[in-house]
């Protein structure tokens, strides 16, 4: 499991409109041959804004977008149902946890461009 692409800047203008926000994702994809059940996950911005998987699986070898604003859920996409841009356009870092806490794989832009994290 990892992340695979953060859209820190969604494109256009940041009116801070619903699709705006939209844009604004982070995809996760899962590289496995199983199923990997997500419940209980988080995955945060480094002023700790989190959000948590819930009731979620996502398939083996599939990718899921997590989208900032509000929408509804699919097997595809997922949305925090937030009206504030939670990734910095700058430089920031998306963290994935599992439901024990565990670092899985995180992915920095701007001033710490490194990846780390277990895959």
């Amino acid at each position: 499991m990892q992340i695979s692409a953060v859209v820190h800047d969604s494109p256009g203008r940041d009116d801070h409109s619903n699709r705006s926000l939209n844009k604004e994702r982070v995809q996760l994809v899962n590289l496995t041959r199983h199923a990997v059940n997500l419940d209980g996950w988080t995955l945060a911005g480094e002023d700790g804004t989190t959000y948590t998987f819930h009731h979620y699986r996502l398939a083996a070898r599939t990718t899921v977008r997590v989208h900032t604003g509000r929408g509804r859920d699919t097997r595809d996409d997922l949305y925090q149902n937030r009206r504030d841009y939670v990734w910095d356009n700058d430089s920031g870092t998306a963290t994935l946890r599992d439901g024990h806490g565990r670092l899985v794989d995180a992915s920095s832009w701007g001033h710490a461009r490194h990846r780390h994290g277990r895959h």
